[in-house]
């Protein structure tokens, strides 16, 4: 069974909102951030087991890593890896 049928299984899912918010509030930080500082930075307070899989759904679709030290949001969008492409250098 893969993680996405472990997923879907799941009854009840977090709005698109919960997702966006929780996905924003990661990119803003910058940088390794724990849970409970995660659960603070919140605009709003959501349910641990909410949050745990907003975070499952973020690290099967490649947006964040999540280690022993925290969580670190990793996907660059189009258009930030278009200015890396133009700063770079051609091989």
């Amino acid at each position: 069974m893969t993680q996405i049928q472990i997923l879907e299984k799941v009854g009840h899912s977090p709005t698109l909102n919960t997702v966006l918010m929780v996905e924003s509030s990661l990119k803003k930080s910058g940088e390794l951030i724990k849970l409970a500082e995660l659960k603070k930075i919140l605009p709003k307070q959501i349910m641990h087991q909410t949050l745990i899989k907003i975070l499952d759904y973020l690290q099967i679709s490649g947006k964040i890593i999540i280690g022993t030290k925290g969580i670190l949001w990793i996907y660059t969008e189009r258009k930030e890896l278009n200015k890396l492409i133009k700063k770079g250098t051609e091989i």
